[in-house]
């Protein structure tokens, strides 16, 4: 009797459980909407696009999404109650939240600082005895902390906008006058063409050295900083703090001086070529041609211009880490054009070899402008008489990437479409988001290991599938 109710049962079929499929869709109207849950088909629905997404076809490891701590941001946050913040860090930083894991701060004053500032502003202080973060203390620093208590395994990356001024050929923040934000003369303007740092080897060691001073000062206060990028915009000549770099002489910096320094002091800390605005891809190549800079140098650094040369790097330079270090940030708009925009460029630099893409502002003060007279946009935005907070549509964009896509996530082949991008997470969840950029509803049919995903896209979304 007992044999033969072992065999009944042994007989019974194993039912296999439906997966669902998690689908999350932003319309400019209605952002985040948890759609219902879908279940994975055998078949495709017919007439459908169809999209086959190769989760056995693995690319580059995908390192994080996030954006840049700046002042005005702090700022920005500060016209705001104490709760309210809150729900604003929460949002971006925290893993139920946007998740923004790898992000970037300003060495001294950036664009989006309340003014021209360095870490040690005494001439000729070749020693660095008067580098001080006090002002950081009271802004950046306080800023980065927020967000690191709904992550503290954030992960950051830092440039300069400018040394030193003294450091500086012209000896100021600026490279070009202006009348109205700087009271730089015409006649010290930078020349393009050439490097604006002074190629002396006091002032080179010195550099070396404040980098130094900056990732041990940060380090008390807890922050590590993990990459340090030489220059942001190697080649912007503007009129707030930036500097202009060669690429021959970039890479003596890096060869001669950053380099064997940080060896020296043992650092954990990656030497990235960037932050890259040059779409000609000779200027990566002359400062690789560098072979003592070469061995330092793990990555390459990549914004605005600097998209035209991102393929070239990654086919002629496959060792090297590829990033995009800023989105280009718009006038303002805030709208769903500019999120469009966006989707474009992680497509772009993601396809072509990017391991992390980092937005720009995360918050600013509606009209998000600049001390310098740029009105850009941000992911929040605060307006100060209303208090009102706005999460635009490039925040809901970027977390359906960030909220989904692990840190170590592979990215994955497709075929069948422009508009889609898919990884795959240590975790073994693979992660589809797809735009349908009609103004249309469109059936669209995902295959992911010989199943299929069947949905209806909304006219004019961004969408997210999880399974």
């Amino acid at each position: 009797m007992k044999k033969e109710i072992f065999a009944f049962l042994f007989a019974i079929p194993v039912m296999a459980i439906a997966q669902n499929v998690e689908w999350i869709s932003t319309t400019n109207d209605c952002p985040w909407v948890k759609e219902k849950k879908i279940v994975l088909n055998d078949k495709p629905t017919k007439e459908d696009i169809l999209i086959e997404v190769f989760s056995n076809q693995p690319l580059q490891r995908i390192e994080g999404f996030g954006g840049c701590f700046n002042e005005l941001g702090w700022n920005a946050l500060n016209l705001l109650p104490v709760k309210e913040q809150e729900k604003i860090f929460e949002a971006l930083f925290t893993p139920e939240g946007a998740n923004f894991y790898y992000n970037r701060f300003p060495i001294g004053a950036s664009d989006y600082a309340s003014g021209f500032y360095s870490l040690n502003e005494i001439k000729n202080d070749f020693d660095m005895n008067h580098f001080s973060i006090e002002r950081d203390k009271r802004c950046l620093i306080p800023y980065i902390k927020r967000a690191q208590q709904c992550n503290p395994n954030m992960r950051f990356f830092a440039s300069p906008w400018c040394p030193p001024s003294w450091m500086k050929t012209n000896e100021h923040y600026a490279s070009l006058s202006s009348d109205k934000y700087n009271d730089l003369p015409k006649s010290l303007e930078s020349v393009t063409g050439t490097t604006g740092f002074k190629m002396l080897k006091g002032y080179l060691n010195s550099y070396a050295l404040y980098f130094s001073k900056f990732l041990d000062s940060y380090k008390k206060e807890g922050i590590n900083v993990s990459d340090i990028h030489v220059q942001n915009e190697v080649i912007a000549e503007q009129i707030f703090p930036s500097c202009i770099w060669q690429p021959q002489d970039i890479a003596l910096f890096i060869a001669d001086y950053l380099g064997p320094r940080f060896e020296k002091e043992n650092r954990n800390v990656n030497i990235w070529l960037g932050t890259l605005n040059v779409g000609d891809f000779n200027y990566v190549k002359t400062a690789m041609n560098n072979s003592k800079a070469a061995k330092y140098i793990k990555g390459l650094g990549f914004q605005w211009d600097g998209k035209n040369a991102i393929a070239q790097a990654h086919k002629e330079f496959p060792q090297l880490k590829l990033m995009q270090t800023e989105n280009e940030c718009g006038n303002g708009e805030n709208n769903w054009k500019s999120a469009e925009h966006t989707w474009s460029l992680i497509k772009h630099y993601i396809g072509n070899g990017a391991k992390s893409y980092i937005y720009w502002n995360f918050i600013l003060q509606t009209p998000g402008v600049s001390y310098w007279g740029w009105v850009q946009n941000s992911m929040v935005t605060v307006n100060a008489n209303t208090k009102d907070v706005v999460y635009t549509p490039e925040f809901y964009l970027m977390k359906h990437l960030s909220h989904f896509v692990q840190s170590g996530a592979s990215l994955l082949k497709v075929m069948g479409s422009k508009d889609v991008l898919a990884f795959k997470n240590l975790d073994g969840s693979v992660i589809v988001v797809f735009a349908n950029m009609n103004g249309a509803s469109q059936s669209v049919s995902f295959e992911v290991n010989g199943k299929y995903i069947n949905v209806k896209a909304k006219a004019n979304s961004f969408n997210t599938f999880k399974l």
